[in-house]
């Protein structure tokens, strides 16, 4: 039998080398309590963040410490490179791409110095959350080391 409508699949890949962390365990209640989004979080081993899926670059923050990234399909993608980070007003932080860039997955988006991070005393967990104006359903495998690039993430809409 045929299946008329299927519910639509997004997949997220990841924006850096690094460990999955569940969202829930992300030493921020912003991030914990997912009212920023759902999603997961990456402990990064490398210093460039690229494009977890294709779109355009809809928000670098000003301290290039996150940047979003809309679908066609409306689907909001931001990663928040560490906690606290806007504190070091763009220190450690380079922009590589720039708001209204078309970007396929692995484009280099932002590169961060994290050791300098760290050294300031910020955590360098990597939230990575979703927003759409839809329901939708979020899946992901388990935790595990990831590469930038591999699937991270699978975005179902109701």
């Amino acid at each position: 039998m045929f299946r008329l409508f299927k519910p639509k699949k997004q997949i997220l890949f990841s924006p850096v080398d690094g460990n999955i962390v569940k969202l829930e365990d992300v030493p921020d209640e912003v991030f914990s309590a997912k009212l920023a989004g759902d999603g997961m979080a990456i402990m990064p081993h490398s210093n460039t963040f690229v494009a977890p899926i294709s779109g355009v670059v809809s928000k670098i923050f000003s301290t290039n410490h996150a940047f979003s990234i809309r679908t066609k399909n409306g689907l909001e993608v931001m990663v928040h490179i560490g906690l606290d980070t806007v504190e070091l007003n763009g220190e450690g932080f380079k922009a590589l791409a720039k708001e209204g860039d078309k970007v396929s997955v692995g484009k280099p988006i932002i590169s961060a110095d994290l050791a300098f991070i760290e050294s300031k005393g910020k955590p360098i967990v990597t939230p990575i959350v979703v927003n759409h104006k839809k329901d939708i359903v979020i899946s992901s495998d388990k935790i595990r080391t990831i590469r930038e690039g591999e699937e991270l993430m699978s975005i179902a809409f109701k």
